[in-house]
């Protein structure tokens, strides 16, 4: 691994177009004077078709195919959020949650024919054409979509099993491809009936950190960088990095304070 190549030229490219997600990182690398680029900043792009069964070999398949195709040093992130109540959904379908139909199991429906002037009653063989609830959604922004469909999934499920957490899964490429550090972090909190707040992105303003009885949406970055799933994937990474990097904790400066605890609060 050539980590002098970082070293000489502290550039890292971030595999997403996402500008908080890019914003939120930032805040942690920009002191060690590193300049993290977007996808979005560059003159081609590719997608890469997230097909492995957790958020760690998501990220994986994100950075090795973005880092052999840029030639730079890559980040892959994956995140998501996982209600143990819904069996673990939404999970590595989170930003697309809402894209996934589910089948109706009703029965065929009555409906009443004119015959001769009466009313009679007849059943279809088949069923008649419904619109899905995910359908309804399509003009929402994807956020709301997916917030609105978390919502109905979970309408019968009472205060106390709505617990939930969020997961960030990180992992570093050099430009050839080579894996060369990946890390986890979880953040545990529960979803409410209805959003609160208006920052963040995806489920933040459903899901409330129960130690500041807030949710992401209301706590604002400079909280949420400290306690985030990201900011503890992120502690974890920048330890291996800085270690790499042969930067001590004097040497880093201006980085945002994390907290040290990773655990589903009791």
């Amino acid at each position: 691994m050539d980590w002098n190549s970082l070293r000489e030229r502290k550039e890292l490219l971030l595999g997403t177009t996402n500008k908080k997600k890019l914003i939120e990182m930032n805040a942690h690398l920009e002191p060690r004077g590193f300049e993290l680029r977007s996808l979005s900043q560059l003159p081609t792009q590719i997608d890469v078709e997230e097909t492995g069964e957790t958020f760690l070999e998501n990220a994986r398949l994100k950075a090795v195919a973005q880092a052999c195709t840029h030639r730079m040093w890559t980040i892959g992130e994956d995140s998501g959020l996982c209600v143990p109540a819904l069996s673990g959904d939404p999970g590595i379908f989170s930003a697309r949650y809402s894209e996934r139909l589910e089948l109706s199991n009703e029965p065929p429906q009555s409906h009443s024919v004119q015959v001769n002037g009466t009313n009679s009653q007849s059943t279809s063989n088949s069923s008649p054409t419904r619109v899905s609830p995910e359908a309804s959604l399509k003009e929402l922004p994807i956020d709301q979509r997916n917030n609105k469909k978390l919502l109905r999934m979970m309408a019968s499920i009472p205060a106390e099993n709505r617990q939930a957490y969020y997961v960030s899964a990180i992992v570093l490429c050099d430009p050839q491809g080579n894996v060369a550090i990946e890390s986890t972090g979880e953040c545990w909190g529960k979803i409410l009936f209805e959003p609160r707040g208006e920052q963040g992105f995806g489920y933040d303003p459903l899901f409330e950190v129960i130690e500041y009885h807030s949710t992401f949406a209301e706590l604002g970055l400079g909280v949420k960088r400290a306690i985030s799933h990201r900011s503890r994937a992120l502690r974890e990474f920048l330890s291996i990095l800085d270690s790499k990097m042969g930067l001590s904790n004097g040497q880093v400066t201006g980085m945002a304070s994390m907290d040290s605890s990773g655990r589903r609060p009791v």
